[in-house]
């Protein structure tokens, strides 16, 4: 099957407006081991409790640096392969 231009510039667009969907902030409820709720019930909290909202904020905590580790790794690579460009 042979690709005209007209498809390849509509297969491109496509896929272009597909990615845009996807955003690096987008972490899933799993990344840091499972669902907040299910860890901090596990630990014996009773929903509700000050201790369940203090446990709840240092499962955000986690996932906010855990988030800014990355970003932070990120910037450090892309800095890096702009001062130190491979020349072959």
């Amino acid at each position: 099957m042979r690709l005209t231009s007209t498809s390849l510039i509509a297969l491109t667009l496509t896929a272009m407006l597909l990615s845009a969907c996807a955003r690096r902030t987008d972490i899933p409820m799993s990344s840091l081991g499972d669902d907040d709720d299910a860890i901090c019930r596990a630990n014996g909290v009773a929903v509700g409790s000050p201790e369940y909202a203090a446990c709840r904020k240092d499962r955000d905590v986690q996932r906010s640096n855990a988030i800014n580790r990355a970003d932070r790794a990120q910037r450090n690579l892309g800095e890096y392969m702009l001062n130190n460009p491979s020349r072959p």
